[in-house]
């Protein structure tokens, strides 16, 4: 792996981030990327989309929204999706992106950053529980709210 590295969404990088393969299973805990690219049509005030590359490659996407005005607490500074290429997976790209993000969260001065996810077997549990998100909740229905601070 080279030095990893992150760009803004655009229109050079759209299609392979839309491209992004998973592991067999993983589909099930995912929403298409597109839907997440749609954010920053709805709300390019408060979106945060960045594409990984490893070198020339894009091995990764992370999508976030830090919207002080959200109607709920958990939407205000939340991690919306994070896709690693399934051949990149296991290489520290995950941990990269949110390492990112909770560096735009520190600059933007929010103190936390919280994910939503299902919970269930080859789902994005255990990763986010390695990278240091804490569950603080759960949504109406019935997804885990977990949280990450940002400390200085």
């Amino acid at each position: 792996m080279s030095e990893l590295r992150m760009v803004e969404l655009s229109a050079a990088t759209i299609v392979a981030v839309n491209n992004l393969s998973l592991k067999p299973g993983q589909e099930q805990f995912l929403a298409p990327v597109s839907y997440g690219i749609a954010a920053t049509v709805i709300n390019p005030q408060t979106s945060w989309q960045r594409v990984i590359l490893d070198g020339d490659e894009v091995v990764g996407f992370v999508s976030a929204n830090f919207d002080d005005e959200a109607p709920e607490e958990h939407f205000r500074s939340v991690l919306w999706r994070i896709n690693v290429d399934a051949d990149d997976q296991g290489r520290g790209v995950g941990r990269f992106a949110v390492e990112a993000l909770i560096e735009e969260a520190r600059l933007r001065e929010v103190d936390h950053v919280n994910v939503i996810y299902e919970a269930g077997d080859g789902g994005p549990e255990n990763f986010f529980h390695r990278v240091g998100f804490t569950p603080v909740g759960e949504t109406a229905y019935g997804e885990i709210i977990a949280q990450i601070r940002v400390t200085d």
